[in-house]
């Protein structure tokens, strides 16, 4: 049984038969299910018995997703329980608001139970796994990025990055398959009295991939969002 199943899921969706699609899914592969049809109910739930991951539907009645996941994310007893966003297509403005808010992950409907599986999988191995030292050297792939250094290396050989480019890359090779919208990537690289915009965002990504040669294409751009490096 994989390692991380067992774990406890508070699904929340305001369509039974999705609920229960998703509730056979999980359960299948081991995971405890509780559903909430309304924000109101999951907010509840959550901070009653807080779970180990919250798939939560962002277009609900009354309270919605949203609101949802801002409440949590302010409450220290619920703040550091991870969400997956389950979306219609189209609603890119509310997933970009959602990431910023905290939530770590996405998944456009209609999904496959597959899919859904697998990024239940990886968000929880997520946030199981610390996130290496600030000072260690990040391999990811080819790549090594060595901070003390400040250098980065495409097997043997090292290539010149500027601050940001730099900055840029150490802060998204930590997290391999976590999106990023640009205003979260603005506030992790900006320096003291470094300004950047959204705009310098995808122009230092354009440098970046063409410094980092063929390894470029496994820095992703997810369309309306940001960015990610692939998944290991």
């Amino acid at each position: 049984m994989d390692a991380v199943s067992g774990k406890r899921i508070l699904v929340v969706e305001d369509e039974r038969d999705i609920v229960e699609l998703l509730r056979y899914n999980l359960t299948k592969n081991g995971y405890q299910v509780t559903a909430a049809l309304t924000g109101e109910d999951a907010v509840r739930l959550a901070r009653q018995s807080p779970p180990d991951l919250i798939l939560l539907d962002l277009m609900l009645p009354g309270m919605d997703g949203l609101d949802v996941c801002r409440l949590l994310k302010g409450d220290p007893q619920t703040a550091g329980i991870p969400i997956i966003m389950t979306t219609a297509k189209g609603e890119e403005a509310d997933i970009v608001t959602g990431l910023e808010m905290g939530a770590h992950d996405y998944i456009c409907k209609p999904f496959s139970p597959r899919v859904l599986i697998a990024r239940v999988r990886v968000c929880l191995r997520r946030t199981r796994e610390p996130v290496d030292d600030d000072n260690a050297v990040v391999q990811y792939r080819d790549i090594a990025v060595d901070p003390t250094r400040h250098q980065v290396r495409l097997g043997d050989r090292p290539i010149e990055l500027t601050a940001t480019e730099f900055r840029l890359l150490h802060f998204m090779a930590r997290r391999p398959g976590w999106v990023f919208t640009r205003t979260q990537l603005i506030d992790a690289v900006r320096g003291d009295s470094y300004s950047v915009t959204e705009r310098a965002v995808d122009v230092q990504i354009v440098g970046l991939r063409r410094k980092l040669e063929q390894h470029g294409e496994y820095l992703e751009t997810v369309r309306g969002v940001g960015y990610r490096m692939r998944e290991l």
